[in-house]
């Protein structure tokens, strides 16, 4: 029986490529929802193991499942397939070789009522293969866009706020006529900074209902590392901090590029320590490419004295700077933490 504070219907949509042997768990965890009022939108992107059979025997179980069976195109084209047949008033996106806790739209639908809010964000469960992480206090805190955004950009030590779409239940009319790249990974980057960027209220909701699977064989996270960063992460992020400037300010598009900074940065000594050679190299081109645009944000104002010495110390060396920062986390951390 629908509840009366069920008055909306949430769209989720469930990308669907040769996961035979998590289908089921994922698939359940959605018919388990506390909240009844569901479409539920499983998108075959082309399987060829038992998927596609499985999909259709959810539909024939539970009106609310609907299935789109199609040629692959990748995760983008599934989730945008998807799209195209949601009449719900909110959109929650779940992967297949993923779960979810039994009151997870609940909780996030009557977050995003009690606050009048047009995403809601959740943290969420890290599953390896031997460990599951967790965290959150159960809180539920209201922010506004800006608020929204310098987490987003720059991170916090409470707020777990990524680009990920499945931690979020986004307004339908919040995400109106926007669609995934097509072809590419990190495909979520844009489509969250440009949600965000169009709330004018959110809210987050720090208890972890959404169980994010790391460690499986096949999984696009466990490709060529380099081939993604370079060819579609790296772009995405210099589209985000366009969009940021366009949508929002040129003053948190400014703190967006120093965050990218810091991130080309992380990955370059990530790359260094892990002897990747070719991509230490790529990173050091395009970390000069932004130099003179970098060179203005680090002066004005924004950037810590010490983050000024680090980037400089890397335009008179990278291999110093890699070895400096190695030192550091060596060394000086660990009598940081003594005290």
């Amino acid at each position: 029986m629908q509840s009366e504070e069920e008055k909306d219907l949430i769209s989720i949509i469930v990308p669907v490529y040769n996961v035979e042997q998590y289908l089921d768990r994922c698939v359940e965890s959605i018919l388990r929802q506390t909240y009844r009022r569901l479409e539920i939108i499983l998108v075959d992107d082309g399987s060829t193991d038992s998927s596609p059979a499985k999909c259709d025997g959810y539909a024939k179980r539970d009106k609310r499942v609907k299935v789109v069976h199609k040629r692959n195109g990748g995760l983008s084209d599934a989730r945008n397939a998807g799209l195209a047949l949601v009449t719900g008033d909110y959109i929650g996106y779940v992967d297949s070789d993923d779960w979810i806790e039994p009151e997870m739209y609940a909780r996030m639908y009557q977050a995003c009522a009690g606050h009048n809010a047009q995403v809601a964000v959740c943290r969420y469960f890290c599953e390896y293969a031997d460990k599951t992480v967790a965290g959150g206090d159960g809180s539920v805190i209201p922010l506004v866009r800006d608020e929204l955004l310098k987490i987003y950009i720059g991170g916090h030590d409470r707020y777990v706020i990524y680009n990920s779409v499945w931690s979020k239940l986004f307004k339908r009319d919040v995400v109106s006529g926007m669609l995934f790249p097509k072809g590419r990974n990190s495909e979520d980057i844009m489509y969250t900074t440009r949600a965000f960027c169009r709330v004018e209220q959110a809210v987050y909701v720090d208890q972890c209902f959404y169980h994010y699977v790391l460690d499986r064989e096949g999984s696009i996270m466990n490709g060529a590392w380099g081939e993604r960063m370079f060819r579609d992460e790296i772009p995405f992020w210099r589209d985000h901090i366009a969009c940021i400037r366009e949508l929002v300010s040129p003053q948190m598009a400014d703190l967006a590029g120093y965050h990218f900074q810091r991130r080309l940065l992380f990955y370059f000594v990530d790359a260094s320590r892990s002897k990747k050679r070719d991509i230490a190299a790529g990173l050091v081109r395009e970390i000069r490419k932004d130099k003179a645009e970098m060179d203005r944000i680090y002066d004005s104002g924004i950037v810590s004295r010490g983050d000024k010495l680090r980037r400089k110390l890397f335009f008179v060396s990278p291999s110093v700077y890699a070895l400096a920062v190695w030192l550091y986390d060596r060394l000086v951390i660990p009598l940081r933490q003594r005290d």
